[in-house]
């Protein structure tokens, strides 16, 4: 099962990247477009669709990695025992509401599908489609937040770095010159 999900996270992270690149090239076809004096009909909806496709897909991913922003005031400083408690309260209210964001975008998507609904730009592109997108991106991400509180009810610990927020706070302390000095053995 470590391995499906870890694949799924990964793939994820792949087409969010994927489209990305879809993003750059839509870009330097528009400019190159315009230096020659073509017009390229859609790209500002293909590149919108793409993004929200992209940014979706990298939930997962990067929740995974650790690098959602996340406010750790009270987890910093908080005892083991305090901090697991927690973080199995903000992952599983994270879930429940990524979840219920999840349903809610499936059930638009469906019925932008079955009720033939197109979009308003240039292209009349059948909105199911970038709406799938983001189901699917939500629906992993919801996978992630279920893995993640499973993975701390059982190990104590979330697989993503706990302290990357305290390392970045010290290195901008680093290089502002502003750390406490150290105590003085003596």
């Amino acid at each position: 099962m470590r391995v499906f999900l870890d694949t799924l996270y990964g793939g994820c992270g792949a087409l969010a990247a994927l489209f990305l690149a879809a993003i750059a090239g839509l870009v330097v076809a528009q400019v190159g477009g315009r230096m020659a004096g073509v017009l390229v009909p859609g790209a500002d909806d293909l590149a919108g669709y793409a993004l929200t496709a992209s940014s979706f897909l990298a939930l997962a991913p990067t929740l995974r990695a650790g690098i959602h922003i996340r406010v750790t005031l009270f987890l910093r400083d908080a005892p083991s025992g305090r901090r697991r408690a927690l973080e199995l309260w903000c992952l599983g209210f994270g879930g429940v509401v990524v979840g219920y964001f999840a349903t809610n975008v499936i059930q638009m998507a469906w019925d932008a599908w079955r009720f033939g609904e197109k979009a308003n730009g240039v292209l009349a592109a059948p909105l199911w489609i970038p709406q799938s997108g983001m189901a699917l991106g939500l629906v992993v991400l919801t996978v992630a937040f279920v893995d993640e509180w499973v993975r701390v009810l059982r190990l104590g610990a979330p697989s993503y770095p706990e302290d990357l927020e305290t390392e970045a706070v010290e290195r901008e302390r680093d290089a502002l010159g502003a750390r406490p000095p150290a105590p003085a053995d003596g």
